[in-house]
């Protein structure tokens, strides 16, 4: 199995487990490691059965004064930023799962802001045969998991995971 960190994160695949197909032909991602599970299975000659995106980093619906004040408030305290952005990771839980983080670089920052998935991709993933699944906690503060639905049900399985968050938990 190949699989992607989150934003800010290291080591962060306890937090996906329970969830996780253990397989050789799997890939997977969390956050903005959704994008890079993405950006890898569409370049991978290597056989992949199924790509499993937790949380992806769905922000094409956002303004771009919003990821303006994003970048804006990292800029300003990078470290204040992610223990921000930590806490509503976990939220509605309390931080009791110890995460590994780092302080990105910029460009980190600006790829998960600015990123979009396309429903091409899919499709295209999908006519190789691969199964798509994104799992998404309804009360995630990090991002309007309506609208993430809402775009990835059209070419994903979907897994709704009631009274979690971003970090599934």
């Amino acid at each position: 199995m190949k699989f992607f960190s989150g934003f800010a994160l290291k080591n962060d695949i306890h937090l996906c487990e329970r969830y996780l197909i253990n397989s050789e032909f799997n890939v997977a991602g969390l956050s903005l490691g959704a994008i890079k599970a993405i950006e890898y299975a569409k370049t991978s000659t290597a056989r992949i059965d199924t790509i499993q995106l937790f949380s992806p980093a769905f922000f094409q619906n956002k303004s771009e004064k919003f990821k303006r004040m994003q970048l804006l408030y990292f800029f300003k305290n990078s470290d204040n930023y992610i223990d921000n952005f930590i806490a509503n990771c976990f939220y509605p839980s309390k931080i009791n799962n110890k995460v590994e983080t780092y302080i990105p670089k910029k460009n980190e920052l600006e790829e998960l802001l600015r990123y979009n998935f396309s429903q091409e991709t899919f499709e295209d993933l999908k006519t190789k045969g691969i199964r798509i699944e994104v799992y998404l906690g309804t009360n995630d503060k990090i991002i309007d998991v309506n609208s993430a639905r809402d775009f990835f049900i059209i070419n994903c399985d979907i897994f709704w995971l009631h009274k979690l968050g971003h970090f599934l938990c």
